[in-house]
């Protein structure tokens, strides 16, 4: 076997390119998060106002939905910045540095190309309810934009990671996989 992976952090040396995504990964990562105890503390609030003031909610529900599915997405190039995604390692293990250069190689550019397919949809579907001006079809009648644009943006941020992934794999500051030879 070739070794173990010790992918832990996206490398950026001191390529300013690099360490320029890695800065935006991670304040989308803290946005993300920010999202994640907003929609926790309006779920408190929610369950205040229900079952202890026993009063009616009219917006927390989809606020919380909101803004979980959009810490969601905003929070991807953060985590693939981390190296959180699942990842399969058996293949490459199994490969000689050559073969699995190539394999990382091929990797990093499908995924550039599906997250930026994702983006270009993501963004004619936040531009059309954003013309359309499209609302929820709920008592607070939220504009959809404004959730929808966690759509493009996280899929813009995401494939702006990934690139800089390939860049760092190509440019050889990141071994492929994360694997020592």
């Amino acid at each position: 076997m070739a070794g173990h992976s010790n992918a832990a952090i996206a490398h950026s040396s001191s390529n300013p390119f690099l360490k320029s995504v890695s800065a935006l990964s991670t304040l989308a990562g803290w946005c993300s998060a920010a999202m994640i105890v907003a929609a926790v503390a309006i779920t408190v609030q929610m369950i205040i106002i229900r079952f202890v003031l026993n009063g009616s909610t009219v917006w927390q529900t989809e606020a919380v939905i909101y803004l979980v599915v959009s810490a969601t997405l905003v929070g991807l190039p953060y985590v693939q910045r981390l190296r959180g995604h699942v990842n399969v390692d058996l293949i490459p293990l199994m490969l000689p540095r050559r073969a699995r250069f190539i394999l990382a190689l091929i990797t990093s550019v499908v995924s550039v190309g599906i997250a930026g397919l994702m983006l270009w949809y993501a963004y004619e579907f936040w531009h059309f309810a954003f013309q359309r001006g499209w609302r929820s079809d709920t008592v607070w009648s939220v504009r959809l934009w404004i959730p929808y644009l966690s759509l493009p943006v996280g899929f813009a941020l995401l494939t702006l990671q990934l690139a800089a992934d390939l860049f760092a794999l190509v440019l050889g500051i990141e071994k492929p996989f994360g694997l020592e030879s």
